[in-house]
């Protein structure tokens, strides 16, 4: 599409005059609303509607953890990223899914959608994001941007199914390239004024050329409608995690073994640093990448191959995004003199999150009881290092409905015993939860915050 018709906007708003001489062979907002109607009708086939059943927190609609869950009927957004059926969104619309729905835009409002069943390939709890897929081939998909030029003022469109309104568009600018939320989140998202509300999360932000330049995400609003505060994962994050997600079903994220924060005028007087401003490293992990590579607590990081460091997220984000086994190239200052070290990054360990673990949350649901379990297998045992036994059940969540509410059991316990009956699996806990009579003494044995400790009740 290009700039001419903002640029001829642009013209129309300085030079009336101008334009009143030339208005008989062009027509500048004519111009404008033409490349906005065809980048809508390039873009809007590649973005599609989910509908999903299944559990959510209770207490959080965003979907971002909680300690309660009910079963659920949501909708949101995706985007084809691939003609052969795989589709990007966010994670929080996804998971305790146990029942997905894709409808594909069609040509025309009156048209009924096409509806496909669709399965979740992958979920990274992390970035927010989720890949799932329908069977169907031939698909309109977007080609990914480069997030790492947008600039503030360029111009955006939001794409999606906000409040369940398919194939809805709006337009804005990039407020701010790279905004922080909070100290414990390293990602950097696209802030922009472009109307983004419930619904839209997972589908296309784009740029003027109708790439994918970022996937919507959350709002900022006092009222849960637009308020002009939305923000987008940047494409090339989207990006990295799709091909993580598709190839092994997971996201490997970097880490050096180091903690670093930012400098600031009177931190720098008390340590007597040359610079003001930068990044400290503040704390380095015994025998980690940068401990081996002969980095100390309270040198200065200037640059990461070549790359400028001036903030402790800018480091984060940089590091975030490196995959295991990578080397980099770390410039650092130590009382004065500028010395370099090559590290090779290792994988961080993923956070166990039981939601996204479960497979069918319908058939991990313990009704009697009201709680969701994760059996712990390989994969689970993998992510929970710390656990004294390598089996049981992982408590993920807890349900309105059952007796859970009045017994002292929290997500994050893991069941190991039942009335003495050893727990190795959900089907065997099934039985003997539905053999109880009303009445019966129940023991069972848990693991929390690594001791083990009995939680004793009657059955309901």
């Amino acid at each position: 599409m290009g700039y001419h018709g903002t640029a001829a906007l642009v013209c129309l708003v300085m030079a009336p005059t101008a334009f009143g001489q030339a208005h008989s062979s062009s027509n500048p907002l004519a111009e404008l609303s033409a490349s906005i109607h065809e980048l809508a009708r390039n873009v809007a086939p590649a973005v599609v509607e989910i509908i999903v059943n299944g559990y959510a927190s209770a207490d959080d609609d965003s979907g971002h953890g909680g300690n309660e869950i009910s079963r659920q009927r949501s909708n949101g957004s995706g985007v084809i990223v691939d003609p052969g059926g795989y589709i990007m969104t966010n994670a929080h619309l996804v998971r305790g899914a146990v029942h997905l729905e894709v409808l594909l835009p069609v040509s025309g409002d009156t048209d009924p959608p096409a509806r496909l069943q669709a399965r979740i390939m992958g979920v990274d709890s992390d970035s927010d994001l989720a890949l799932i897929r329908i069977e169907k081939h031939n698909l309109h998909a977007l080609s990914f941007g480069d997030s790492d030029q947008l600039r503030q003022g360029d111009l955006v469109f939001a794409v999606g199914s906000p409040l369940g309104l398919r194939n809805s568009i709006s337009m804005g600018v990039v407020s701010a390239p790279e905004r922080a939320i909070d100290d414990d989140n390293p990602i950097l998202y696209i802030q922009t004024d472009a109307s983004i509300n419930p619904g839209n999360s997972g589908g296309a932000l784009v740029d003027s050329e109708g790439r994918l330049i970022g996937l919507s995400t959350f709002i900022v609003s006092k009222s849960g409608g637009n308020e002009g505060i939305g923000f987008a994962v940047p494409s090339n994050l989207v990006q990295n995690v799709y091909k993580q997600l598709r190839s092994k079903g997971s996201v490997s994220r970097g880490s050096v073994g180091l903690f670093a924060q930012n400098i600031n005028p009177i931190l720098a007087r008390g340590l007597g640093l040359p610079i003001s401003r930068g990044v400290l490293v503040a704390d380095i992990d015994s025998n980690g990448p940068a401990d081996r590579a002969g980095i100390k607590r309270c040198d200065v990081i200037l640059s990461i191959n070549g790359q400028p460091m001036r903030s402790s997220r800018e480091f984060e984000n940089y590091i975030y995004g490196r995959r295991g086994g990578e080397k980099i190239e770390v410039e650092f200052e130590r009382s004065g003199e500028r010395l370099n070290a090559a590290l090779e990054v290792t994988e961080k360990t993923p956070a166990f999150d039981p939601l996204a673990a479960l497979a069918s949350p319908a058939k991990n649901l313990v009704r009697r009881l009201g709680i969701l379990c994760i059996e712990i297998d390989q994969r689970v045992a993998k992510l929970m290092p710390d656990l004294r036994r390598q089996y049981g059940l992982v408590v993920a969540a807890k349900s309105p409905e059952g007796q859970a509410q009045f017994i002292d059991i929290q997500p994050g316990d893991v069941i190991h015993a039942i009335n003495n009956l050893t727990v190795v699996s959900l089907d065997a806990f099934q039985d003997a939860v539905k053999e109880l009579s009303p009445g019966d003494a129940v023991a069972l044995q848990i693991e929390r915050d690594g001791r083990f400790r009995y939680v004793a009740f009657e059955m309901d």
